[in-house]
């Protein structure tokens, strides 16, 4: 109780709960307060990701950046919330952001604190969710299966923690996106990966490897390994295949071949697994992270099929 009467008088010394397209003042400290292990790097405080395509697309979200979900610097992720949602009396779900566009990297996954997947994050929290994004670490010095660990750790602190955003546990629809789509299919391929509460209500995949091969590029050999011996115990098959966790799988018509192929052989093995045949879409393009959903929910993204998904996710748990 005394520790809720702390925030309580922090919160009454604070002018100004959100700041239009800015960080949140008040969520991260709270967040430290109220919940142990939670960290704010200061250097997030400060920075200014305005755009003029970015103003547009996020208005009134407020952001709480770099906050700590393992034991590396680099185990951080970013939350982001519509004005007022944490006043709200319904949880939101939750869209959690794996968003790497390679398997290495020098300080984290590429491009993880980007304009373009704030964006993403933004569309999240305009369709009355709760937008994350997380970082993991990559290869080579964090090998196979280092971003699948680190998801698995991410999910677990959603899971525990985004409750002080407006976001539901019981809710949690895990995007991955290239890089990110193979760590994302690898956690819930592989059983033994998984951390306690680390399970999701719902995936959407797009451009990822899901079995590597001989023919793969260096990078990805960084992170999968060199020895082709160990692609078939490494990779989201068979696993994957017994799962009950709906999936929404996309690729885009202007991905690698290799990358389609990747695509239509995971479609192909699922719709003839005993679980499901998940939904798919092939995207016109695939520019970045925020091109596939779009600045709305219009056509040719991924923006309405990961909304229809969230909605039968939430609509399972009406009485």
């Amino acid at each position: 109780m005394t520790k809720y009467l702390v925030v309580c008088l922090l919160l009454a010394t604070l002018t100004g709960a959100s700041v239009d397209g800015s960080e949140s003042g008040w969520r991260p400290i709270a967040a430290r307060l109220v919940k142990a292990g939670l960290v704010l790097d200061g250097s997030g405080s400060s920075r200014d990701d305005s755009t003029s395509d970015e103003s547009q697309s996020c208005a009134r979200v407020s952001f709480s950046r770099n906050l700590r979900y393992g034991e590396s610097d680099l185990n951080i992720l970013d939350v982001a919330t519509g004005d007022g949602d944490v006043k709200e009396t319904s949880p939101r779900p939750v869209l959690l952001f794996v968003a790497g566009e390679s398997f290495a990297g020098d300080n984290g996954a590429p491009d993880v604190a980007g304009p373009l997947q704030d964006q993403a994050m933004c569309f999240a929290a305009r369709h009355g969710m709760v937008g994350v994004r997380v970082a993991y670490r990559p290869a080579p010095a964090n090998p196979w299966p280092a971003g699948a660990k680190d998801v698995a750790a991410a999910i677990s602190w959603v899971h525990q923690n985004i409750d002080l955003f407006g976001g539901s546990p019981d809710e949690i629809v895990a995007v991955g996106y290239s890089a990110g789509a193979s760590h994302v299919a690898s956690l819930l391929a592989h059983p033994e990966l998984q951390q306690l509460d680390s399970g999701v209500a719902g995936v959407v995949l797009v451009s990822g490897v899901y079995r590597s091969s001989a023919d793969a590029d260096a990078i990805e050999k960084s992170y999968f390994g060199e020895d082709a011996g160990k692609y078939d115990e490494r990779s989201v098959f068979p696993g994957i295949l017994d799962i009950e966790t709906p999936i929404l799988l996309a690729w885009s018509a202007a991905d690698s071949p290799r990358l389609v192929a990747q695509g239509e052989k995971l479609k192909e093995l699922l719709c003839n697994s005993p679980t499901h045949c998940p939904r798919t879409t092939v995207l016109r393009s695939r520019d970045s992270l925020s091109s596939i959903f779009g600045l709305d929910a219009s056509g040719g993204t991924l923006a309405e099929a990961t909304l229809q998904l969230v909605r039968e996710i939430e609509a399972r748990g009406l009485p």
